[in-house]
């Protein structure tokens, strides 16, 4: 199951999250430090929260792909993110984008080798259910195109402020 299968519709996955990284750069680039740190509210994330975010789950990303390559039907292991926000002050927006997009680019060059027999492998995430490697890089595309809505959202209000 893929929570975030709406944000994603009939794109494909892989195009998506090919394009993240220079949509997280453009953003990062045109923003100030204080557009990039302002939060939509008390409770929300800024942007470059919301950038840290991304680079976390892309590390997370790259070790459920590879832990469902190389084990026979792997469960995934959740993790808070709220927990995992804690120490997001100590980053840097440019910081966080370096981070996701080095990550992200060697996951691509793994997710573009993959055979349709590899991404048919079964795996578990104890709160979704059984899916398959496919899933989870469709997961990654949709969890991208909902943050960089938020980011987009959230960019328009701060350049109108």
């Amino acid at each position: 199951m893929n929570p975030y299968a709406s944000f994603l519709g009939d794109k494909n996955p892989t195009e998506v999250i090919a394009s993240t990284a220079g949509k997280l750069k453009d953003v990062a680039a045109r923003l100030s430090e204080e557009q990039l740190n302002r939060k939509p509210a008390p409770d929300k994330w800024s942007i470059r929260e919301i950038i840290c975010h991304l680079a976390d789950c892309e590390v997370v990303f790259a070790f459920r792909i590879r832990q469902t390559l190389a084990e026979p039907h792997h469960t995934i292991q959740p993790f808070d993110q709220d927990v995992w926000a804690q120490p997001y002050s100590a980053y840097t927006t440019q910081a966080a984008v370096a981070t996701f997009t080095a990550v992200r680019d060697w996951n691509l060059v793994l997710v573009r080798s993959l055979s349709k027999e590899a991404l048919s492998k079964p795996v578990t995430h104890p709160e979704r259910g059984t899916m398959t490697l496919q899933t989870v890089i469709e997961t990654m595309g949709g969890h991208d195109n909902n943050h960089l809505k938020q980011i987009e959202g959230i960019a328009t209000r701060a350049a109108s402020a």
